[in-house]
């Protein structure tokens, strides 16, 4: 009996360890940032992106680039948990193109920005963005939130509401998806950055445009669709047939583009 509850002692002590390490390193496990800062590309900056630096509300440096547009209408986009600003070119291009202001925001810690992220933090940052925005005169703002950054976009717009929300591989919160991968541990208790989104939509009436990759093996599209069942306001779901996670919205770009554009053109150019 005294060397069963040894073994019981020291596997609910490897236990107590274990979650006490996984609370300690989370941020490092949700937060994936590529720290460099992408070169201004050549042809782009010819083309008017321009690099700018933003100052947070608690005095932290962001990198950021910016294409001023043609149109009152400006897109913040705001990316997810991987990467840098660098790897949406494609997406900053295809938004460009349609005559709009774009900004591209490196969130802390993320592509030569100061700091390290957190829920709060990257929510900071993309007020500075939003603010700055509202500085140039940019026109009606839509947030555009892809994955991790959906989460951003919901708590920036419950600080500062937009003309209109993009929502691209969202989720009600990020609990469930960490409980998914960690089924053995209180990731409700544990959880210091949950991203509680549907909380928040549930009390904006603002236009909300959903796209959710039918097979999303991150975000499974059942969360996706709990998130806009959720939203108070005007909205419009999106499911990508065959899409994964990690491919929107580069899986058909000009199809997404049409889509945001008569979603704009209704929720917030006819408003």
């Amino acid at each position: 009996m005294s060397t069963l509850v040894r073994l019981l002692a020291a596997a609910a002590l490897a236990y107590v360890a274990f979650t006490a390490l996984v609370w300690v390193l989370q941020r490092r496990m949700q937060y994936l940032p590529d720290p460099r800062a992408p070169a201004l590309p050549g042809a782009d900056a010819q083309a008017g992106l321009r690099e700018l630096e933003l100052t947070t509300s608690d005095g932290l440096e962001l990198k950021a680039w910016y294409y001023p547009g043609t149109r009152p209408l400006a897109y913040l986009l705001l990316h997810g948990n991987a990467g840098q600003r660098g790897d949406r070119l494609p997406w900053i291009r295809a938004l460009r193109a349609t005559g709009a202001s774009v900004l591209a925001l490196d969130y802390r810690g993320y592509g030569g920005s100061a700091g390290s992220p957190s829920e709060e933090g990257l929510v900071r940052d993309a007020e500075a963005a939003a603010r700055w925005l509202d500085e140039q005169h940019a026109g009606a703002q839509v947030y555009l939130g892809e994955s991790l950054g959906s989460g951003v976009a919901v708590g920036l717009a419950a600080r500062r509401p937009p003309a209109a929300l993009v929502l691209v591989s969202a989720f009600p919160s990020l609990v469930p998806i960490a409980r998914s991968a960690y089924p053995w541990l209180p990731v409700g208790l544990l959880m210091r950055d949950p991203f509680e989104c549907a909380s928040k939509l549930a009390r904006l009436p603002v236009p909300v445009l959903f796209v959710h990759g039918a097979a999303d093996s991150i975000v499974p599209v059942e969360l996706g669709r709990a998130l806009h069942d959720a939203a108070a306001g005007p909205k419009e779901w999106w499911s990508v047939p065959g899409a994964d996670h990690n491919e929107l919205p580069y899986a058909d770009l000009g199809a997404f583009i049409e889509r945001l554009e008569a979603f704009v053109a209704r929720e917030v150019t006819a408003r």
